[in-house]
């Protein structure tokens, strides 16, 4: 087990890193697709929901943008985790704060805690979704109001928002591809070669 999260913890920081090693244009196209994806959400919300704007900009959102612009080769980032992860997180969020009402200090705990469990029962595990699962809790009055109207707007509409515009500036250059798992899997590869090596040469 300790060596399977030593594992999971190398491959982390060698993929992290390498999403770090990009050309100025890879940057821009990062920036593109966030300033997009949120000026869409922000655009739609405000003119179809007057004096809700600020409401249905949640701040998972932003979470999920650093995700699926700027690290688009991570499993969570894929369009199953963005959107799946969101949505049953805000579903969660909404059952628990039904049932405990008035009692954020347990509400609060087991929005989040669910949230992470039934991401990884449905293998859509995104982290920003946690955030999600909180607001619905923690939020004003007017986002409790919504009820499981939270679940389709703001995080559904708002998921499938950052989805298109990430298929769409994602693959604009031949650098970039989404979505994809492969970034992963060939670090996952890597480290498989290098590790049968260093046994073949004595553990050097």
């Amino acid at each position: 087990m300790k060596k399977q999260i030593r594992r999971g913890i190398r491959v982390s920081r060698y993929v992290f890193y390498k999403e770090t090693l990009i050309d100025a244009k890879e940057h821009f196209w990062s920036f593109l697709g966030a300033f997009v994806g949120i000026g869409l959400i922000t655009y739609f919300h405000s003119n179809t929901l007057n004096g809700y704007e600020n409401l249905f900009l949640i701040g998972s959102f932003g979470a999920s943008s650093v995700l699926v612009y700027g690290l688009i080769g991570s499993p969570l980032a894929q369009p199953r985790n963005l959107v799946g992860g969101h949505v049953v997180s805000a579903l969660v969020g909404v059952t628990i704060n039904l049932i405990f009402p008035d009692t954020l200090w347990i509400a609060a705990p087991l929005a989040v805690a669910f949230s992470i469990v039934l991401m990884q029962m449905t293998r859509t595990l995104h982290p920003p979704g946690g955030a999600t699962a909180l607001i619905a809790v923690i939020g004003s009055e007017k986002v409790k109001e919504l009820g499981y109207m939270y679940v389709v707007s703001p995080v559904l509409t708002g998921s499938l928002i950052l989805l298109v515009v990430a298929l769409v500036f994602n693959n604009i250059t031949s650098h970039r591809k989404y979505p994809s798992h492969r970034p992963f899997k060939r670090t996952l590869k890597s480290l498989g070669k290098k590790r049968f090596i260093r046994k073949r040469l004595g553990g050097i």
